[in-house]
């Protein structure tokens, strides 16, 4: 058997975060799918700008071809974690169940069936709670409510400055 790596099949589950080597007109580009996408929009825009319209197509080639399989990847994603959702729930379901001890076990094996309308009512119920449009989430504590009185200051001696004034004003009396 051979024990080369070229040979094996590997899965191409993490498309989006998995870095690339794309072999493009101009040499090599390396990076994820999005930043290939950006690098062959970047050199068609430059060869665009050059008036070379086959290496501004060639370019855009390139880069679409990314950009279907990141559109790709991410839709899988996308169903994958509809799927993870829906199974979530389901065991939600399941569980608020046995908790109501509505729970039927079958004869083939003991596994927990429940009804449809229960798996329904378990998708509607949220854990969040509401929030009125006019409410604040923020909570008020007493330490923002209380007003502490402020200390006097204590009072200067007359400065050297204001010797010549006091003296003027008892003149004046």
């Amino acid at each position: 058997r051979s024990r080369s790596k070229s040979n094996r099949n590997r899965s191409m589950g993490n498309v989006v975060n998995r870095v690339f080597d794309s072999s493009g007109p101009e040499g090599k580009v390396r990076g994820t799918p999005q930043q290939i996408i950006d690098k062959y929009n970047l050199m068609a825009r430059d060869a665009q700008l050059s008036n070379d319209r086959v290496a501004a197509e060639n370019f855009q080639q390139h880069a679409e071809h990314y950009l279907r399989m990141l559109a790709e990847a991410l839709r899988e994603q996308a169903e994958r974690q509809a799927q993870q959702q829906e199974r979530r729930v389901a065991h939600q379901g399941a569980n608020r169940a046995e908790e109501k001890g509505g729970e039927t076990t079958s004869a083939d094996g003991g596994q927990v069936t429940v009804s449809a309308p229960e798996v329904a009512a378990a998708a509607v119920t949220s854990d969040v709670m509401g929030v009125a449009p006019g409410d604040s989430e923020l909570v008020d504590t007493p330490e923002e409510n209380a007003v502490l009185p402020r200390k006097p200051r204590p009072s200067r001696g007359p400065t050297p400055l204001d010797e010549p004034a006091l003296a003027a004003s008892d003149a004046a009396e």
